[in-house]
């Protein structure tokens, strides 16, 4: 049940690295290869909104990605650190103007994100705590075939 843990910086060109470390390690947890490219995508969309929320509420904790292999399944977690209560801030708009405002936009855009994960990932959940927001997507895997 190995677990990998990546944290990075709310910088753009880190998401890529994110993608590609994702898909070596649903391949090597039996994740099905015509599944590899939604894994690469969905994480891609869950690390881009997570740099988003980071970059537009000037949180400055890492953004983090845990990569867990179970019995039978594969599971990542995309963590945004945007907390409940920040949340709700932006909700009642007291840290967005308007409609013409950068963060409305920005809210909207998380939503598309969310829609988009969604429509690539059968099993996915979304919670907010105190320590930020959470997405975790899961994914089957075949057993691991192991030859004499």
């Amino acid at each position: 049940m190995p677990t990998v843990e990546l944290r990075f910086s709310a910088q753009p060109e880190h998401v890529r690295t994110a993608r590609l470390v994702a898909a070596a390690v649903a391949r090597r947890a039996g994740v099905d290869e015509a599944v590899l490219d939604e894994v690469r995508l969905a994480v891609g969309e869950a690390c881009s909104r997570a740099v988003g929320l980071h970059r537009n509420h000037h949180i400055t904790t890492p953004v983090t990605v845990i990569l867990t292999e179970e019995e039978k399944a594969f599971s990542i977690e995309v963590g945004d650190g945007l907390t409940a209560s920040g949340r709700e801030a932006s909700a009642q708009g007291t840290l967005g103007g308007g409609p013409d405002d950068p963060e409305t936009d920005a809210d909207g855009e998380d939503e598309m994100g969310l829609a988009v994960i969604s429509g690539l990932v059968d099993d996915v959940e979304v919670r907010t705590g105190a320590d930020g927001g959470v997405i975790r997507m899961t994914w089957p895997t075949a057993p691991v075939v192991v030859l004499p």
